[in-house]
Parts: C-alpha cells; sequence; structure tokens
C-alpha cells in the first residue's frame, strides 16, 4: 500500500462514533464488488454483508457486480463460489448476475464499450493522455523515485502528457501499445468519510524531483484498472453509499479526482477496520480468513456466521451478551452506521461457536428437518440399520451438548458401544475395581429405570464413584451426557445389557484375563 500523509488521528481501539450522528433520509444503493480472484472469505463477507444492512435498513437496493478485468488472476471456480457463498449467507443481491436488472451488464468485462467511451472523453477534456513508455522505462522511474531523499511513492514524469493530441493519435493508430493514464490534479480534495470525518490524504512527494500520481485508467490490453473501472459503474449504477475495507482509504482520492474531472457527485463513502488476529496480525488464509462455504462444511449456521461477522467492526446499541445474538432480520432492523467501531477487528472463534451453539438449538427446539436430516445421514454412516425417529431421538437427546451437527458423530456410542479406548483403559488402571465390581452387581437385573436412583441412595459409597463406574458401564466412561439422560435414551433393556457386560469387564480384569 502506499505510503500518504493523513490528517487520521492514532486510532482509539473500538471507539465508536457517537458524535457523528449520520442521518440517511433516503434509501441507500449499495453495492459488492468482488473479484474472482479468489474464494469467498470472511473479510469480504463482512464487506458484503454491511452494504447489505444498509441497503435492507433503509428500504434500498444491494447490487452485485463482479470486477473481474485482472483476467490474468481469475480463479476457476472462483465466480459460482461468490454466488452459492451469498445466497448460502441470505444475501441476495437486488440487482446483478443471474437475476439481471436495469444497468447491465454487471460483469466488467462485458463493459468494455462503456469504459472506452468515458477514457475518450477524458483524453478529449484533457484530464487523461495516453502512456507509450515501455515497461523497462516505468521500472527504471520507480526504481529512481525510492533512491531520492526523501523517497517518493508517485514516479511517472509526464513524459507523454506532453505528446501532441495528434502525434498520440496517429501513434495509436500505428499499432503501438499504450495505457492510458489520469492526470492527477496537484493536490487531491479533502474528502469526508462518515466514519473517520474529514480526510486530508496526499501523496508522499520530493520537491526536488517533482514525479506525479498518473495511475493507469486503461491497460494495453484495452480493459480497464480498478480505479477506473469501479468509479464508472458505481456512478451509472447510481450508487449512494461505498461500504469498503480501510485498506483502500489511499485511493480514495484518486477516485474523488476522476468523479470530479467526469463532472459526478462521488457516492458516500465508510471505510470499515481491518480483521486482525489476536495477535493485531491482518487476517490471511493462513490466520483465520477462511473461505465462506469450508465453514458450512465444518458444521458452522449460516446465521451464525452473519452474527459473527457483523460485530466486525459494528456493535448493537445494547451491550449485554443477549442483544449481540441477531440473526439477518434481527440485524437488518438494528443496523446503523453511527454504530460502526473504527479500530481493528480481532477475530476470535470462542463467539462464533457460541452463536453457533445457540441457532442450532434454537433450530432443533423448532423441529427444523434440515438439522436433523444432517444428523441422520452422519449417524447412517456408520450405523447402516439406525432408522431415522431414532436418529432424531438421539439428536434431540443430546441437542444441548452440540455446537455443530457434526459433533452428533461423538454420540455413536449410545447405538453402539465399544469399551476398546483411552477412556476405559483409564478408568480401569486408576479405579478400585473391586469396588467398581460391588457396584455393578447392585445394578444387575432392573425391572425399571426409576430404581437407579433408590440404589445409588442406598449405597454407602461416593456418588462421584457410583457415578464413574455407571459412566464406564454404560458409555465405556465416554463424558458429556448425564446419567438418567443416557439411562432413559438407552431403555431398561439395553442398560441391563451394558451394566452386565460392564461387570463382565471389570471381573476379566480382576482376574487377569484379556477383556
Amino acid at each position: 500500500m502506499r505510503r500518504f500523509y493523513s490528517t487520521l488521528k492514532p486510532r482509539k481501539k473500538l471507539s465508536i462514533l457517537s458524535k457523528k450522528n449520520v442521518q440517511l433520509n433516503t434509501p441507500a444503493r449499495t453495492r459488492f464488488a468482488p473479484s474472482p480472484t479468489g474464494f469467498l472469505h470472511m473479510g469480504s463477507l463482512r464487506t458484503a454483508l454491511y452494504n447489505y444492512l444498509l441497503a435492507k435498513h433503509t428500504g434500498g437496493q444491494f447490487l452485485l457486480r463482479l470486477e473481474d478485468t485482472d483476467q490474468k488472476r481469475l480463479i476457476k471456480g472462483a465466480e459460482n463460489n461468490i454466488y452459492e457463498s451469498l445466497k448460502w449467507c441470505g444475501l441476495n443481491w437486488d440487482e446483478g448476475p443471474i437475476v439481471g436488472g436495469p444497468h447491465e451488464p454487471y460483469r466488467q468485462s462485458d463493459r468494455s464499450l462503456i469504459y472506452q467511451k468515458y477514457t475518450d472523453k477524458l483524453i478529449k477534456s484533457n484530464n487523461a493522455y495516453r502512456c507509450f513508455c515501455s515497461k523497462t522505462r516505468l521500472d527504471g522511474l520507480r526504481e529512481s523515485a525510492q533512491k531520492l531523499t526523501p523517497p517518493t511513492t508517485v514516479s511517472y514524469d509526464r513524459n507523454c502528457a506532453h505528446l501532441s493530441k495528434e502525434e498520440s493519435s496517429e501513434r495509436a493508430k500505428s499499432g503501438e501499445l499504450f495505457t492510458v493514464r489520469f492526470k492527477s490534479p496537484g493536490k487531491y480534495p479533502k474528502f469526508n468519510d462518515l466514519l473517520h470525518g474529514n480526510l486530508d490524504l496526499q501523496p508522499q512527494v520530493n520537491k526536488d524531483d517533482v514525479r506525479y500520481d498518473d495511475f493507469v485508467l486503461m491497460k494495453s490490453d484495452n480493459l480497464p484498472t480498478y480505479h477506473f473501472a469501479n468509479v464508472i459503474d458505481d456512478h451509472l449504477m447510481k450508487i449512494s453509499h461505498v461500504i469498503r475495507g480501510e485498506e483502500w482509504l489511499p485511493s480514495t482520492p484518486k477516485h474523488i479526482a476522476l468523479y470530479s474531472a467526469l463532472g459526478w457527485e462521488p457516492p458516500q463513502f465508510i471505510h470499515i477496520p481491518l480483521l486482525t488476529s489476536t495477535k493485531d496480525k491482518k487476517l490471511s488464509k493462513r490466520s483465520g480468513d477462511i473461505d465462506v462455504m469450508n465453514f458450512a462444511k465444518k458444521g458452522i449456521l449460516p446465521e451464525a456466521l452473519i452474527n459473527f461477522v457483523s460485530l466486525f467492526g459494528w456493535s448493537p446499541k445494547n451491550k449485554d451478551s443477549n442483544s449481540e445474538v441477531l440473526d439477518l432480520n434481527q440485524l437488518v432492523k438494528a443496523f446503523d452506521i453511527n454504530d460502526l467501531t473504527k479500530g481493528n477487528a480481532k477475530v476470535e472463534d470462542k463467539k462464533l461457536y457460541f452463536f453457533n451453539k445457540t441457532y442450532l438449538l434454537k433450530r432443533m427446539e423448532n423441529n427444523d428437518k434440515e438439522i436433523f436430516n444432517q444428523g441422520y445421514e452422519l449417524l447412517s454412516a456408520n450405523f447402516p440399520d439406525l432408522t431415522k425417529d431414532r436418529s432424531d431421538e438421539l439428536i434431540k437427546t443430546v441437542g444441548h451438548n452440540l455446537t455443530t451437527i457434526q459433533e452428533i458423530t461423538e454420540y455413536g456410542y449410545l447405538i453402539s458401544l465399544d469399551y476398546s479406548n483411552d477412556h476405559t483403559e483409564k478408568f480401569l488402571g486408576s479405579h478400585n475395581l473391586n469396588e467398581s465390581r460391588f457396584i455393578l452387581s447392585k445394578f444387575q437385573h432392573l425391572e425399571n429405570i426409576e430404581e437407579i436412583d433408590s440404589i445409588i441412595n442406598s449405597l454407602k459409597i461416593s456418588k462421584k464413584d457410583v457415578f464413574k463406574t455407571l459412566r464406564f458401564a454404560l458409555a465405556a466412561s465416554k463424558p458429556g451426557l448425564n446419567i438418567p439422560s443416557l439411562v432413559k435414551f438407552l431403555g431398561i433393556e439395553t442398560t441391563n445389557y451394558r451394566l452386565e457386560k460392564g461387570l463382565e469387564i471389570i471381573e476379566s480384569k480382576l482376574n487377569n484375563t484379556s477383556i
């Protein structure tokens, strides 16, 4: 990222903009404009979500646009992944690919004639010019700019800006390769960001060797750069508010200068903070910014992920923990840009799993077919004779213990029990087996489940030891489900069988025979 001088003060950690009181009196038109150069990740999902929430909260429209002009970096399957991820999260777009709209096409690679029209307009008005400089010359200019004292982050010397329009046109007609550069102003205008306030961002320059921030608008392959295409498209698609990552702040003066050169009013800008790890490092694929659909594969529910991501730079007015549990419809109602936060957002999975557990339990309480079908599919893969009714009963029994539906496989011992595991090894190696044998002998041949409580109360043995022995026999010492729930699910017949089996194993161990 280029270094810019700025009026931004040192960032305060999660400082709420309560003083700004931004009032939105008209419906907002927002857009999410990803590049299909990779799969949709959590950081991009947050950008899409905030744009969606602002549009829907104000009764406006949310657009999807594909910025695919960097053809060399496109990834196979990335475009479909973007569609799949947004739909899975419930972020349906009002205009864009697939659904269409009045401003088609919504894929930038299909809009070349539009960009050419405005390129010609800027050249004609002397706000842009063709640049015929070779890559070697441009590389040399960048290197020399870095060697200046102080070094400058802008490097072009406007060599081609001095060509006459006639010469420039003739060279282009002869087939000579060129780019089109914007003739940047001597000083960028100040601008207002709805989150950061009034900003004055200027590129670092060297007064003794003047270079210019004349960025490229059209590449030599006749495709636009991000800076150019996004300004043209946002204006033509009537975008009123642009919410994007803070890393785009240094580019905003360029965009506003372009709007000015074209005689257009820029949209309102909101630059949201970076996502960082708990160690304050920017999130990457290696440090937690995971592909959205990978969350789905891990059993994370879309409403949990959306709720989790919504809090990366925004905080609801109420601060108690229950007020943060908000589904998408509730987020639309609660979202207010005055509650956006400035400080970097630390991503910690603990809250994601809290949300997932909460929403999973809600779904099970509402007898959500999707959840019960997923659970059955997971269980029946290991237990093909398991009926759907029995699977549903199991899920209801252990549901309050689950964080994701994938964890249901950990409760396979309720269907079929294998005593060969680390838990039983630990139990058999650390407990008084004579006492355990005595305990289990008292629970043989039960006629009904209610007998268990009376037997426990009659024993003059620590209840802790009694429960550990019962858990060994009934669940192969696996934790998670309390004894009453365990017995209720197993039923009297299976309970008796396992109590008898547990006693046999302990007696074999005491007799030094193999289990």
